[in-house]
C-alpha cells in the first residue's frame, strides 16, 4: 500500500465525519456558496499575470514539515501582489496540516481564483468546496475512475466551479479526459517513490488536447523552466515548495518572477 492509497482510506472516514457534522442543505445556505467564481482560463492567460498557481503548504509526506510558521492570509496576499494567476490552498489536515479554515481565510483576502486542493472522492467534497469559497477544484486520475471524474466534474460545473484533472502518465491522461474538465495538470512527482522529473510535462505536453489549459505541477524551481515549459505548450506553473520552504513565501515569489 502506497501513500496515496493511506490518504484515500483516512478520506473516506473523514467525508463520512464531515458529514455527520454538516449537511449539504447547510452548505448550500452558506453565503460563498453563492458567490460567482473567478474564471481559471481568464486568470491563467491575463498577460498582466504570471501564469504561476502558488501554493500554501505547511508540510507534505514525502518532505515533512516545509513551513508551519506562516500565516496563510499573509503568504497568499503575498503571492497575489507577485502576480500569482491563482491560490493553491492544502485542506487535507492529516497528511499535509491542512486546515478547511485557510481555504476560507485565502479568499478573504484575495481577489484571485483559489484551488482547493485535496484528495477528492466525493460529492459532499465539489458542495464544501464551492461554500468555503473555492474557484477550482483538484480531480486526482490516480485515485478515480473515469465514472468518478464524470459525476464529481460534472457536479462541479453545475454549480460554477472550475475543474483541474491531475495526471502522472500517459495511461492516466488517456482514461481521464473529459469535458467537464478546463485543465490539466501534469504532475511531475512520481507517485510510486517520491522522485520528481519535469521530462513528465515535456512527454505528455503534446498528447494533451488544445482544448485545455495545460498546467505543469511540481519539480519547478527555477523561471528558465518556466520559460521552457511555456514553448512545450504549458499556460500554468503550481509551484508551492519552492516558496514556502522560504521564510517569506511571498517575497521568495516576488525574486522569482524578477526573472521571468
Amino acid at each position: 500500500m502506497n501513500i496515496l492509497d493511506k490518504i484515500v482510506i483516512n478520506k473516506k472516514k473523514e467525508v463520512l465525519r464531515a458529514k455527520s457534522r454538516t449537511s449539504y442543505i447547510e452548505l448550500e445556505e452558506s453565503e460563498l456558496f453563492h458567490r460567482e467564481c473567478y474564471s481559471f482560463k481568464d486568470f491563467l492567460l491575463d498577460p498582466a499575470r504570471t501564469g504561476i498557481i502558488a501554493e500554501f503548504k505547511r508540510r507534505s509526506p514525502s518532505k515533512g514539515i516545509i513551513n508551519d510558521k506562516a500565516a496563510v492570509k499573509d503568504v497568499t496576499k503575498g503571492y497575489a501582489a507577485a502576480g500569482a494567476s491563482a491560490l493553491s490552498v492544502l485542506t487535507d489536515r492529516d497528511f499535509f496540516m491542512g486546515k478547511k479554515a485557510d481555504l476560507k481565510a485565502a479568499r478573504a483576502a484575495n481577489a484571485i481564483p483559489v484551488l482547493r486542493k485535496d484528495f477528492m472522492i466525493d460529492e459532499y467534497q465539489v458542495i464544501e468546496a464551492k461554500s468555503f469559497g473555492a474557484d477550482i477544484i483538484l480531480l486526482i486520475a490516480a485515485i478515480l475512475t473515469p465514472a468518478e471524474i464524470q459525476t464529481l466534474a460534472s457536479l462541479a460545473k453545475s454549480i460554477g466551479l472550475n475543474v483541474l484533472l491531475e495526471v502522472h502518465n500517459m495511461e492516466e491522461l488517456q482514461r481521464s479526459i473529459n469535458p467537464n474538465v478546463d485543465a490539466i495538470g501534469v504532475n511531475n512527482r512520481n507517485l510510486a517513490d517520491f522522485t520528481v522529473s519535469v521530462q513528465t510535462s515535456y512527454d505528455l505536453a503534446p498528447h494533451i488536447p488544445s482544448e485545455f489549459l495545460k498546467i505543469s505541477e511540481s519539480a519547478i524551481s527555477n523561471p528558465q523552466t518556466i520559460k521552457e515549459l511555456k514553448l512545450a505548450g504549458f499556460n500554468g506553473f503550481l509551484i508551492g515548495e519552492n516558496f514556502m520552504k522560504q521564510e517569506d513565501p511571498g517575497m521568495a515569489m516576488m525574486e522569482f518572477v524578477k526573472e521571468l
